[in-house]
C-alpha cells in the first residue's frame, strides 16, 4: 500500500461498495431493454444523447489516459502531450466526421448493431462480417490493459493482491453488463463521466500547493523538469514512442482512426435520430476534451515529486494520494477506477455481441440442416452474447496475471491491430462505389496480419509508425483488389436523411 492512512483506506472501501451497488442496480434496471440482441447490444433511442456522448467519451479515456499515457509522460515528459492534445483535437475531428455517415448507412441498412455486421450489410458479405468480428478479439488485449490498471490501484491504495483485486474488477463488470447490457453500460458510463471530469480538474488545481509558483505554476513545472533532465521538456523526445516527426505524424493518425473502434463506434448505432446528432458529438467532445487533457499533467508532477517509482504506472495513484486530504484522494481513486471501468465495460459488451451477433448469427444457419425462424437466431445469439462474457472474461483474466512492463503499450497494442484492419473498409466505404467485399477482406487480412508482424518481429520498433505503415498497405490492397474484382455495375449507395 502506498499509504497506511485508515481514513483514506475505509473511504475508498466504502465508496467503492456504494458504486458497485449502484452500478449493479442500473444492470437490474437495463434487464427490460436487453431482451433482445439489438436492445442488448444498443439499447437504441433508450438513453440520451447527452448522455450517450459522455459514455463515449469515457469508453474512450480508460485506463490508458488515467494511468498508461500519465506514466508515460513521467518516463519522457511534454512530448507525450502530442499523444493527449490529439485525444480531443484530431479524435473529436474524426468523430464529426465519420458519425452522421456511419448513421445514415446504419438507418438505411436497417439498424444495425455492431460494426462487423454495418461492414457485412455494406458489402453484402456474411463472410467480412464474421472475420471482422474475430479481429475484435484483439480487444480482448485491451481488457487486460484494463485488468492491470484496476488491479494496480487496488494493489496500490487498499493493500488488495494483485490477483484479487483482478477477480473483483472482472466480477463486477461481468453482472452489470450480463444483467442490463448496453443500456446498462450507457447509464453507468455517464456517472463514471462526471467524476472523470472532477478527478481531473482537481489534479490540476492541486498544482497551486504542490508544484507552487501561483499563476506561473507550469512555467515552474517546466523549469523543474528541466532541471531533472532537459529531455523531459523537449517536444521531440530522445526515448519512447514520440522520438521523431514521423511518430507524431503516426501517433495523429491513430488517434485520427481511434473513432472507429468497434466499442466506439456502436455509440453511434444507440442514436435514433439524426437530430440527436448534434448533442451527442458535443456531449463527446466537451467531456474528452476535459478529462484527456488534464490527467497527463499530473504524470509530469509525480516525476518532479516523486522521481523514483519503481513502476512509471504508479505515478497517477501515488500524487494523488500525497496531494489531497484523505477523503478528497478517496474521491479521486474512485473517480480513477471508474475511469478504467467505463472502457471495460464497452470492450465486453462490444466482444460478446459481436461474439453472438456477427459470428454465431452467420455461422450457425450454415452448421445446421434444420432452418431456424428469425426469433429463434435472435433469441440464440443473445443467450451466446450473454455466455461469451463469462468465457471472455476468464480469458482476460487469464492473460492479466502476469503484470505487463508498459499499460500504455499494450493498450495501444490491442487497438491499433484493429485499427489497422479496418479502417479502409470503413473510410473506402463512404466514399468509392467501386469498394467492394474481396478487396475490405484483403485489406482487413493485411492490414491486422502486417501489423502483428511488424511489431512481434520488432521490424518496426514504434508501435505508431508500425500502425501508420500497415494501414497504408491495407488501403493500397483494398484498391488494387477491388478494381481487379469489380464487376460492371456497382450499385451505389445513396445516402438521404432519414426521418
Amino acid at each position: 500500500m502506498l499509504t497506511s492512512s485508515s481514513v483514506l483506506l475505509w473511504t475508498v472501501i466504502l465508496l467503492l461498495a456504494v458504486y458497485f451497488a449502484a452500478v449493479t442496480w442500473v444492470g437490474k434496471k437495463g434487464r427490460a431493454h436487453s431482451q433482445s440482441m439489438s436492445g442488448f447490444a444498443t439499447a437504441r433511442g433508450k438513453v440520451s444523447p447527452w448522455l450517450v456522448g459522455a459514455s463515449f467519451a469515457t469508453s474512450y479515456a480508460s485506463a490508458n489516459l488515467f494511468i498508461g499515457v500519465p506514466g508515460l509522460a513521467y518516463e519522457h515528459g511534454t512530448a507525450v502531450l502530442w499523444y493527449t492534445l490529439g485525444c480531443f483535437g484530431v479524435s473529436w475531428v474524426g468523430l464529426l466526421l465519420f458519425a452522421k455517415t456511419f448513421w445514415r448507412y446504419g438507418k438505411k441498412f436497417g439498424h444495425v448493431s455492431t460494426l462487423p455486421e454495418w461492414l457485412g450489410k455494406r458489402y453484402n458479405s456474411k463472410a467480412l462480417q464474421a472475420i471482422v468480428s474475430l479481429l475484435i478479439l484483439f480487444n480482448v488485449y485491451y481488457i487486460v490493459g484494463q485488468n492491470v490498471g484496476l488491479a494496480t490501484i487496488f494493489e496500490t491504495v487498499i493493500g488488495i493482491p494483485y490477483f484479487w483485486g483482478i477477480i473483483i474488477g472482472v466480477a463486477i463488470t461481468i453482472l452489470y453488463i450480463g444483467l442490463g447490457g448496453a443500456f446498462a453500460q450507457i447509464i453507468t458510463d455517464g456517472i463514471q463521466g462526471i467524476l472523470m471530469a472532477i478527478t481531473s480538474v482537481f489534479i490540476v488545481v492541486s498544482f497551486f500547493w504542490t508544484i507552487g509558483g501561483g499563476w506561473n505554476v507550469f512555467g515552474v513545472l517546466t523549469d523543474r523538469l528541466n532541471s531533472i533532465d532537459p529531455n523531459l521538456t523537449a517536444a521531440i523526445a530522445d526515448g519512447g514512442p514520440y522520438n521523431s516527426a514521423l511518430a507524431i505524424m503516426a501517433v495523429q493518425f491513430l488517434l485520427f482512426s481511434f473513432v472507429l473502434m468497434p466499442h466506439l463506434l456502436n455509440k453511434v448505432l444507440s442514436i435514433e435520430k439524426e437530430e440527436d446528432l448534434a448533442p451527442f458529438t458535443l456531449s463527446a467532445g466537451l467531456v474528452l476534451c476535459i478529462i484527456s487533457t488534464l490527467m497527463v499533467l499530473g504524470g509530469l508532477a509525480a516525476r518532479v515529486l516523486f522521481p523514483s517509482l519503481q513502476s512509471a504506472d504508479a505515478a497517477i495513484p501515488t500524487y494523488v494520494i500525497e496531494a489531497f486530504p484523505s477523503v478528497i484522494a478517496a474521491i479521486m481513486i474512485v473517480g480513477i477506477i471508474s475511469a478504467i471501468l467505463s472502457s471495460t465495460d464497452s470492450l465486453y459488451l462490444g466482444i460478446t455481441t459481436s461474439i453472438g451477433n456477427d459470428l454465431y448469427r452467420v455461422v450457425a444457419p450454415l452448421l445446421t440442416s434444420r432452418k431456424m425462424s428469425t426469433q429463434e437466431l435472435d433469441n440464440n445469439s443473445l443467450k451466446v452474447a450473454k455466455g461469451s462474457l463469462i468465457v471472455v472474461g476468464l480469458l482476460s483474466l487469464y492473460f492479466s496475471l502476469e503484470r505487463p512492463e508498459s499499460l500504455a503499450f499494450l493498450i495501444q497494442f490491442s487497438f491499433s491491430a484493429i485499427i489497422s484492419g479496418i479502417i479502409a473498409p470503413i473510410t473506402l466505404g463512404y466514399f468509392w462505389n467501386r469498394a467492394n467485399h474481396y478487396g475490405a477482406i484483403a485489406a482487413v487480412v493485411t492490414g491486422a496480419s502486417l501489423y502483428v508482424t511488424f511489431t512481434s518481429l520488432n521490424l518496426i520498433g514504434n508501435i505508431f509508425i508500425a500502425m501508420f505503415f500497415s494501414a497504408a498497405a491495407a488501403f493500397v490492397i483494398m484498391g488494387i483488389v477491388s478494381v481487379l474484382t469489380a464487376k460492371a455495375k456497382e450499385e451505389k449507395l445513396v445516402l438521404e436523411k432519414s426521418s
